[in-house]
C-alpha cells in the first residue's frame, strides 16, 4: 500500500528525523519519502503487518497532529 500523510507542524530536521524513526519502527514499512516544504510523508507499507492508523498513531505519539 501507498499513502500520503499530512503534517503540517513539521519545521526542523529535527523533525523530520524523529518522524522517519517513528515510521520505521513499525513493522511492514518499506519505504518512507518525507517533505519538510509541503508537509507531507509518502510511506509505502505492507498491510499484513501494520495499517495506517498504527504508522498515523506513531506520529502523533511524539506530539504532531496529523491530518
Amino acid at each position: 500500500m501507498k499513502s500520503s500523510i499530512r503534517i503540517p507542524s513539521m519545521k526542523t530536521s529535527d523533525d523530520i528525523i524523529k518522524i522517519k524513526k517513528a515510521i520505521s519502527s513499525n513493522e511492514g514499512v518499506i519505504a518512507c519519502e518525507i517533505s519538510k516544504e509541503k508537509g507531507e510523508v509518502n510511506v509505502v507499507y505492507d498491510n499484513y503487518f501494520v495499517e495506517l492508523d498504527d504508522i498515523i498513531t506513531s506520529i502523533e505519539d511524539l506530539g504532531y497532529i496529523v491530518l
